[in-house]
């Protein structure tokens, strides 16, 4: 016997003639000697598969929301060889690299370099969809901690007489939890679609010129400038160049000018002959080659061999790993007093750390075959950087285009290559760090240097695109985020490109699709009249409109404003002041097949509209109205304002209907 032989048991509910207290008692028995089963056990079956359900969804939910509980139990080790061999070869890069943005860049220790490059990414190899993504400090905003940093020491020089570097901590520590905050409310409030809103030339303007204040910046430690440069108290980047052309030559140090400058071309040799052999012959084996380690590596046993530092070499020193703070409360008053100060370059920070970051997991996303959210991607990013807050002195930490790109060739499959990687930043500094005594800043400058160089060569080739196409605007934004960067500062060159670039958005959003309809002879269709030279408007005074988008506040608010202009002058471009070239309408009709949805206050602003035109004596007829614009103009009263004669399927039905009554 099935469930379908008890009706009246199959949902566990009685029948209406006896409760169910009564009924069950007394059928149980009987159902069960005949293989049925009970009021009980039905209920119990048919929970149990909802049950199911649901834990499945959580678990599925689960799973979507922090990957690696889905990837890490899943884990192949035949993966592990690939991910193994990226995970160090980035390693290799990132140790040097990070070193150098917090020493030379961000003002702060090694220490925090490297702790910068590893706990962040940790938490972002759990929670990340990205698989090849690299997370870890980066020069363009290590830069601009940096100059936070200076700016605070600059305001405050007695603050902290004994111990400049208690305040570079606190002014860092303060700027990567606000950016770890801002990056995580972003991408909870799901407001990912940023990286669609700032155009190419704005970050290409502003990559551009974080390469040449980069450059700038680190041509004093490897002239041996530092000392000096301290005492002028440079505040710009033109400052800094007018300083580097005045003193460069008679003050300059020659043997750390030619140290730093050794391993500088040593590093661009290095590269352009990897990619030569690559290219010509085939070895790509070359590219396994660390160019950066070796020069590190041996710079470092060179100074402490020959004592370059009782020359006047600036050295890294010993670094004192026991007096390192290892994990701190961020929200310390020492630290909140720079949280006003520091707030809106963190939410610079954060955009644009994150539109590199996504570009970066996109292309290895593309790459691989797999989906990237933006969302998930911001969530991810900000709370790597809030549990990185934790240890004091961290830099914020972002993907990277060019560590993620090499994760991937070298065989990253998985996140587990950003585990390997972090893990071997971590062993290397609490092994290898006190080894790098010896290392000359200026090699670190020429380290940092080496990334400008590959900033710099992507400019030429977006320049010759825009000026083949004649993008001006792109050409100009470009351009005045490149010298409001570098007259000023990076903050304010960006914030206004920015600012600039969304009224950009806004102007161009607000501007509604509309097109004017014209008849095909010999047919019943109706077409664009500026794209279709067959197409003739039906008669004088009428005025069929196209709206070729569905219609919201932003760009409902000019509607009436084109409407006018359209029947003074058409779709062409005329000045306010020229004579109107048409007549204007007594008939409109709207074609409203492409507005799929309306929101209340387009509505409100379309039945002003509408009022204004039948105040006018304008008859006015709707065609190809959906439905939910249709529920809208009902709720508004717009069919109450037009009557329901206004209404009409198809431009052909309220042509006629207007005939009928000319």
């Amino acid at each position: 016997m099935t469930g379908t032989d008890t009706p009246a048991l199959s949902t566990g509910r009685s029948t209406p003639s006896l409760e169910a207290n009564e009924r069950v008692p007394l059928l149980t028995p009987n159902i069960l000697e005949t293989g049925g089963y009970s009021a009980s056990a039905a209920a119990t079956s048919t929970r149990q598969p909802k049950n199911e359900s649901t834990r499945k969804k959580i678990k599925q939910r689960f799973a979507y929301y922090v990957p690696s509980t889905y990837w890490l139990p899943n884990y192949s080790f035949s993966s592990f060889g690939g991910d193994f061999l990226a995970g160090a070869t980035v390693a290799c890069v990132l140790i040097p690299q990070s070193i150098s943005y917090a020493t030379s860049l961000a003002k702060l220790s090694p220490v925090a370099g490297l702790a910068s490059a590893a706990v962040p990414g940790i938490i972002y190899a759990l929670l990340g969809s990205s698989r090849q993504l690299n997370v870890a400090p980066e020069a363009a905003l290590s830069l601009l901690v940096g100059q936070a940093v200076a700016a605070e020491l600059n305001e405050q020089p007695h603050s902290y007489p004994n111990d400049p570097a208690v305040l570079s901590v606190a002014v860092a520590t303060i700027i990567t939890f606000q950016v770890g905050v801002f990056s995580f409310l972003l991408g909870i409030f799901r407001l990912g679609f940023i990286d669609v809103v700032l155009s190419r030339a704005l970050l290409r303007g502003f990559v551009t010129a974080i390469a040449v204040v980069i450059m700038v910046e680190q041509l004093i430690p490897m002239l041996g400038l530092v000392e000096l440069a301290k005492q002028h108290h440079l505040d710009t980047t033109i400052d800094k160049i007018v300083f580097l052309l005045e003193y460069a030559i008679p003050n300059g140090h020659e043997k750390t000018a030619s140290i730093a400058f050794t391993a500088l071309a040593i590093l661009i040799v290095i590269r352009l002959t990897k990619a030569e052999l690559r290219a010509r012959f085939k070895w790509n084996w070359v590219y396994f080659i660390p160019e950066v380690l070796i020069v590190v590596v041996a710079s470092t046993a060179l100074s402490g061999m020959f004592k370059w530092n009782e020359d006047g070499v600036a050295i890294l020193g010993t670094i004192p790993l026991a007096e390192h703070a290892w994990i701190g409360f961020p929200l310390k008053p020492t630290n909140l007093r720079f949280m006003k100060s520091t707030t809106s370059l963190s939410v610079l920070i954060a955009v644009v750390g994150f539109l590199d970051s996504i570009v970066a997991a996109k292309q290895n996303g593309a790459r691989f075959g797999y989906s990237i959210s933006p969302n998930r991607e911001l969530v991810a990013l900000g709370a790597g950087n809030l549990v990185g807050s934790f240890v004091p002195g961290l830099l914020p930490a972002f993907g990277s285009i060019t560590r993620s790109r090499l994760n991937a060739d070298f065989g990253g499959r998985t996140q587990m290559a950003s585990l390997v990687c972090s893990t071997l930043v971590i062993l290397a500094t609490f092994f290898l760090l006190p080894a790098l005594e010896y290392l000359p800043k200026c090699v670190l400058g020429s380290v940092i240097s080496l990334v400008v160089w590959s900033l710099l060569a992507e400019a030429p080739h977006d320049l010759a695109f825009y000026f083949k196409m004649g993008a001006w605007i792109d050409l100009a934004l470009m351009s005045l985020t490149f010298i409001l960067t570098l007259a000023w500062n990076v903050e304010v060159g960006v914030t206004c490109s920015v600012i600039i670039s969304l009224l950009l958005v806004v102007r161009r959003s607000s501007k509604t699709r509309i097109s004017i309809l014209g008849h095909i002879p010999g047919t019943d269709r109706w077409k664009p009249v500026n794209e279709n030279p067959d197409a003739e408007e039906a008669q004088e005074g009428v005025l069929i409109i196209r709206i070729r988008e569905s219609l919201d506040f932003a760009n409902t608010a000019q509607l009436k404003e084109r409407l006018r202009r359209i029947e003074l002058y058409g779709l062409d471009k005329a000045h306010p002041s020229e004579e109107p070239r048409r007549s204007q309408a007594t008939k409109l009709v709207f074609h409203m097949l492409d507005v799929e949805s309306i929101d209340a206050s387009a509505t409100q602003i379309f039945y002003e509209l509408l009022e204004t035109y039948k105040a006018r004596g304008v008859g006015l007829f709707v065609t190809h109205l959906r439905p939910q614009p249709r529920e809208y103009f009902e709720k508004s009263g717009i069919f109450e304002l037009l009557g329901p004669k206004a209404f009409h399927e198809n431009v052909a039905a309220a042509m006629g209907f207007i005939d009928t009554i000319r």
